[in-house]
Formats: structure tokens, sequence, C-alpha cells
């Protein structure tokens, strides 16, 4: 990853402040030439409470994600980075050049990544439309919003078994929407059929709905854009376009 593209990546907000979520131990953002991570991974705080999504995600569902499933990528992504090329490396570094290869790292960095963008993007009280560039970045991409939900929510619904979709940038700065496997996402170029940097990205595996929605992932997928905040979105947008 070269440095450009690793200041934007390690840009993005979570929960409101420009932290770097990514790196689950920086607490501030880069300046100047990247420094090699010298801190173990962190699980990062919610900035809501378990039970702030109701009804859309309850609390109980809340709780095991974020402090079992969470912790537990970023625990073992801790051991699978102790003294391999990774050990110093930053998230999205690990990211862009990790491999089929490196299974532990993969998994589980993917985990940590992912998590700490979804738990960015969701909000009490938020939902509707984007509006402002990122309206503008969308009409662009897929020609109405309902154009995107009806996609976005398709790429959701149609992974087979566990994964993702996301809504990312690609190296033009143009929206695209993909899906991908597991704990993969569209910053491991050297896996994913279209690279690009995720802005929203939803859960799909059943441990982010089965208590609440049991087999119905597609009343899950609905009942999510009533709690996405598109404010950050545009945020995690704007920081890659600047």
């Amino acid at each position: 990853m070269d440095k450009r593209t690793f200041l934007k990546v390690s840009a993005l907000t979570v929960t409101g402040l420009a932290l770097n979520p990514f790196y689950g131990c920086v607490k501030t953002e880069p300046s100047g030439e990247p420094e090699g991570r010298t801190d173990d991974f962190t699980l990062p705080a919610l900035g809501f409470a378990f039970n702030a999504l109701e009804p859309h995600i309850d609390a109980r569902t809340m709780e095991i994600h974020h402090g079992k499933h969470h912790a537990g990528y970023v625990r073992k992504l801790n051991a699978a980075v102790k003294d391999t090329k990774f050990a110093t490396m930053h998230l999205p570094e690990i990211m862009a050049q990790v491999t089929e290869d490196d299974a532990g790292v993969r998994n589980n960095g993917g985990g940590h990544f992912n998590h700490s963008l979804f738990w960015n993007v969701l909000g009490q009280g938020k939902g509707g439309e984007p509006t402002g560039e990122l309206a503008k970045a969308m009409t662009s991409a897929f020609g109405t919003f309902d154009a995107f939900k009806e996609e976005f929510s398709k790429a959701a619904k149609t992974r087979f078994g566990s994964g993702w979709a996301w809504l990312s940038v690609d190296d033009a700065g143009k929206l695209f929407i993909s899906s991908t496997p597991n704990q993969d996402n569209p910053l491991m170029a050297n896996i994913v059929e279209q690279k690009g940097t995720p802005i929203l990205g939803v859960d799909v595996w059943e441990h982010a709905y089965y208590l609440n929605y049991q087999n119905r992932r597609g009343d899950y997928v609905a009942s999510f854009f009533n709690i996405i905040d598109w404010e950050k979105v545009a945020a995690n947008l704007t920081s890659i376009l600047q």
C-alpha cells in the first residue's frame, strides 16, 4: 500500500471522531510517513449502548457480537501476526498485503477491520437517505438511491453462507457494490476480484442477526437501513476523495 492510500484509509472516522479504528491502538491520525506499529491491536469501544439499536438489532446480539466475536478476532490477530512480516504493520497495510496463504492473518485481520467499520456506520435514530456529495456519488454510480438500496440488499441477501456486502470506492473515485465471503473485504487486493476502499458494510454472518431474525436474513438487511448513519458514511467517502 502506498503512502497516499495508507493515509486515506487510516483517516476513516469511527464513533464520530477522526481516529484510526483499523489500527486498534493508534489514537491520532498519522501525519507524514507512517511509522511501524508497536502496540497490540485492541477492541474499539462502541459509540452507543448495546440496546441503542433496538428493535433493529437487539442488545444481546450486540453484546455477543462486539464483546465475543470481535474481541476474539482481535485476540487471534495479535497472535497470528507475532513474529511475522505483519508484526509492525498497521491494519490497512495488512489488508493490502495479505494473501490466501496467510489464513490466520487474513481471517482475523479481516474480522477486526470489518467489524470496526461496521460499528462506525451504525447509529440510533439514523436511517433515511444520504445527502450532499454522497448522494451525488450514488446518483452517478447507481442512478437513484432506491436502485442503490436494491443492489446493495441483493448483494447482502445472496451472499452464500457467511460474509459481507460492501459499498466501496474504486481507484477512480467511483462507488461500487460487492460482497465477500467470510471476513474478506475489498482492501484485500491479492484476494478479491474488485479492489476498493469500503465506506459501508453489512455483516451477514448469522451471529450478526440470528437471535432476533433466525433465518430471515432479508428482514435483517431491510432493517439495517434504519440504523445506517449516513453522515459517517459520507465522512468516510470524503476522507478517501480528498
